[in-house]
């Protein structure tokens, strides 16, 4: 460029910041429309070049107008838009520094938290964030320092669209990685994370939770109850993500408390089983439960066999607990259907690894039920009656004496 040309540049550079100081609000967004129109995908060197190398002027004026004005959200968007202009050109982090250096982030934060500020104003927020955690480990630390992670993970929990959903997500992640000073914080909003009510967000933050928890030497303890908890989802895929976490938490310390609460959850309630009553002759038992709770046995049960089938002293820790009784009890309860199968696989499990199990199994049902559990434990349900039913479901069965006596066998 000659000098005469650079002087003509600089002169239009001058002239369209003396437009934008003397402007109001809709004459600036006009100008801000046509700037993200012809800016769009540039780089650093060619935004210096456009404006005579005063574009962080205009930076710091667009950034100024934006922390004035957005409670108001008239200009929000666009505003947005032409600052993501400048922080997209990664070949140098100036932009970026200047606006961090103006309150960027935490503009971008307070936007997210904001509750009557638009859903596409913040999923572009968002995506100014993401902007920021992706350029590297000090500007992760800057936004977690403002608060950021919690504020990001209370917007995933309310967020009515999947995308922002899946962005806030995209967001933890990248917050995640490379950034240990805050590891033990973003782990501990993410097991807060998972009671909420979203099935999106909770598959999601188990997703990043099995991530995080793999670089953890331990496992904090408040990570057990939501997880058993999440079991309780109608949607298989949420399921599936927490059974993996639990599978996965079976290297960790939090295993005791694990195995016990999974085997609590097999067991009948106080309002499930009612007194015996007597009808014609006939002792009955009632069973009683919501949906969500047999759906959480169902789970326990599958999250069970697959742990005791990865090791054998796993089972045994799983016999220990008395996990055979509480099965029986779950094989027999005609309310679910799945949570019957599912703990005649698990049982399945047990009685081919333990003959002492085999023997008291086999003596409970009789040799006519236990042939056709053994034949096709998951059809077991279609071949029981009432009777064999409430034989199960009153079954006092308990293998721990033979355990303590050290007379278990694998088979």
């Amino acid at each position: 460029m000659s000098a005469q040309e650079e002087q003509a540049n600089i002169g239009k550079v001058l002239s369209f910041l003396r437009e934008w100081d003397r402007g109001d609000g809709t004459a600036r967004s006009r100008m801000l429309n046509t700037f993200v129109t012809q800016n769009t995908g540039k780089t650093f060197y060619e935004l210096e070049l456009q404006f005579a190398q005063v574009a962080s002027l205009f930076l710091a004026r667009l950034t100024t107008w934006m922390r004035l004005t957005y409670m108001f959200r008239t200009y929000l968007g666009i505003q947005l838009k032409a600052i993501g202009i400048f922080l997209s050109t990664l070949s140098h982090d100036q932009y970026l520094m200047e606006f961090l250096e103006d309150g960027g982030v935490l503009t971008l934060l307070d936007i997210l938290s904001h509750t009557q500020s638009k859903e596409e104003d913040k999923a572009e927020t968002l995506r100014l964030l993401l902007t920021v955690s992706n350029a590297g480990r000090k500007y992760k630390e800057i936004i977690c320092e403002s608060h950021g992670v919690k504020i990001i993970a209370e917007f995933m929990a309310k967020s009515k669209t999947e995308e922002n959903q899946e962005t806030s997500w995209v967001l933890l992640e990248s917050l995640s990685h490379g950034n240990p000073k805050y590891q033990n914080k973003i782990y501990k909003c993410l097991i807060a994370l998972m009671s909420c009510t979203s099935p999106k967000a909770q598959r999601l933050v188990l997703h990043t939770l099995r991530t995080v928890q793999s670089k953890l030497k331990t496992a904090n303890h408040s990570i057990v109850e939501p997880l058993l908890n999440v079991l309780r989802s109608l949607h298989l895929d949420v399921q599936e993500e927490a059974i993996n976490l639990i599978l996965d938490l079976k290297c960790y310390d939090v295993r005791p408390v694990l195995l016990s609460g999974l085997v609590a959850l097999l067991r009948q309630t106080k309002e499930e089983v009612q007194e015996h009553q007597s009808i014609e002759g006939a002792e009955m038992i009632k069973v009683t439960g919501s949906l969500p709770v047999l759906v959480q046995r169902a789970a326990a049960a599958k999250a069970i066999r697959l742990l005791a089938a990865q090791d054998q002293q796993l089972s045994h820790e799983l016999l220990s607990l008395g996990v055979i009784q509480p099965l029986l009890h779950a094989m027999g309860n005609r309310e679910h259907i799945d949570a019957q199968i599912q703990a005649s696989l698990t049982m399945e499990h047990f009685v081919r690894s333990s003959p002492v199990v085999e023997e008291q199994v086999q003596r409970l049902m009789g040799s006519m039920l236990f042939k056709a559990f053994m034949h096709k434990p998951e059809t077991l349900y279609m071949n029981m009656d009432k009777t064999q039913a409430d034989m199960l479901l009153s079954n006092k069965v308990d293998i721990t004496e033979v355990l303590d006596a050290g007379l278990w066998k694998e088979g």
